[in-house]
């Protein structure tokens, strides 16, 4: 029994350096992309950017802002009409599955607020929506630091406002 234990306890000396070696600390990243919103009301587009913090290769947060870039127009009655997308902002747990060196997939959840113009007729409104956003996506690595990034966020509006979906490709620089 006694040598048992003197083995395991080598065993856990030989083992400790291995170990400090795969547990660092929080990796970064930063994203610069396009996002196309899907809503009933219109389509949009905008440029969308994200900063993150990966806490091991599993768990993470990020944060996103978007700024539109791409309005819709509409004709209700007869009268013509704009949609604009003025911006959103999100913050997020990421949930990674690395599949490769190069290759992950991830799935996010979080909250943010959305702000929304519409312009009628020469009537101009604002509409903020706050939503619980989900979705999932994959990252592929070009090489230690810089890739691509393809998702998927359903923003789920709060106050029966309905949802969105938004699709992002992005560049991804690890810092």
């Amino acid at each position: 029994m006694r040598n048992i234990l003197l083995a395991a306890a080598a065993v856990s000396v030989i083992a400790a350096p291995a170990f400090a070696q795969t547990m660092q600390g929080p990796t970064y990243y930063g994203t610069l992309g396009y996002s196309q919103l899907d809503h009933s009301d219109g389509d949009l587009g905008a440029v969308t950017g994200r900063v993150g913090a990966k806490f091991n290769p599993y768990l993470g947060v990020e944060g996103e802002a978007s700024i539109g870039v791409k309005d819709d127009d509409f004709t209700f009655a007869g009268v013509d009409g704009k949609i604009e997308h003025d911006y959103d902002a999100a913050a997020y747990v990421v949930g990674t599955l690395p599949v490769t060196p190069n290759f992950e997939l991830f799935a996010r959840g979080g909250y943010g607020t959305t702000k929304i113009k519409t312009e009628l007729a020469g009537f101009d409104g604002e509409v903020d929506g706050e939503s619980w956003n989900y979705g999932a996506g994959a990252n592929y690595y070009l090489d230690g630091q810089n890739g691509l990034r393809a998702d998927w966020t359903r923003r789920d509006f709060r106050d029966d406002a309905g949802e969105a979906d938004v699709y992002s490709l992005s560049y991804v620089r690890r810092f």
